[in-house]
């Protein structure tokens, strides 16, 4: 066996089948997906964010949502067979698919002087499509309700401590779509027996139920709160970094109950 077919073995068995059969991640494109999403969060704000001069606010944060809707409603037509299996629009290649689709926007709009009204246009645009095609493909809507209700509740406990003791105020977005996102897991595994497919989850899913993703979730929330906090001394910076980590919350927070409406 030549070099070649180890490496293409390698690569087939680690990255290209888990994205077919949903099997999954495993210790190693976990970690170069983690190296790939520093690396890109880095970059994306050095030469793209920082040289356009978009402030990331509130308004950055608001604009890329209806894209990461768009992305992760793609996905999770692809799992019910409403679209057809594409590496472009499986997971991780439906993150570099929405970036491309989203860049050109944000620059025209900085270009312009409109920003944000042609990215969210643009985002919206896509967004509605693909919600359109999980509408009148949905199978049952109870997921999308129980996932729901334990948003609200986990919302209302968040924000009575935001309340509390504050911190900033950024960070919240992330915070709250990362809940939405413990929400979505907690009732697929929990109630409709769906499988976690992270490395670290899967076992402490295995060993303590669903509902462990509670503690767990918020221990890595406030782990890398403190650490963006006296790692990234540049805030404009380490709002974008709040920027990504509210990206990776709400993508799968939307995928999984569309997921489960279409009974995948």
């Amino acid at each position: 066996m030549g070099l070649e077919t180890e490496l293409w073995q390698f690569f087939y068995n680690y990255f290209w089948e888990p994205m077919f059969t949903r099997s999954g991640y495993n210790a190693v494109n976990t970690i170069v997906y983690a190296l790939l999403f520093g690396f890109g969060v880095i970059y994306s704000y050095r030469y793209i964010i920082k040289p356009l001069r978009i402030p990331v606010d509130e308004r950055l944060f608001w604009a890329v949502t209806p894209m990461v809707v768009f992305g992760a409603t793609v996905r999770a037509l692809v799992d019910g067979g409403v679209l057809p299996e594409n590496p472009l629009i499986l997971t991780p290649g439906i993150f570099f698919t929405a970036f491309a689709l989203i860049v050109p926007a944000i620059v025209l709009d900085a270009k312009a002087g409109t920003y944000p009204k042609i990215t969210v246009a643009w985002g919206t645009a896509l967004a509605l499509w693909a919600t359109y095609l999980l509408v009148v493909n949905a199978k049952n809507w109870r997921p999308y309700a129980l996932t729901l209700l334990h948003t609200a509740i986990s919302w209302a406990v968040v924000l009575a401590y935001y309340r509390w003791r504050p911190f900033e105020r950024l960070y919240l977005y992330p915070v709250l779509a990362h809940y939405f996102d413990i929400a979505s897991t907690v009732v697929a595994i929990h109630f409709y027996g769906y499988q976690e497919v992270h490395w670290v989850e899967h076992y402490l899913v295995n060993w303590f139920g669903a509902y462990v993703y509670y503690p767990w979730i918020t221990l890595i929330l406030v782990v890398v709160y403190y650490g963006l906090k006296y790692l990234v001394l540049d805030e404009e910076e380490r709002r974008f970094w709040y920027l990504a980590i509210y990206i990776l919350g709400l993508g799968p927070a939307i995928r999984d109950p569309s997921q489960m409406v279409l009974q995948v």
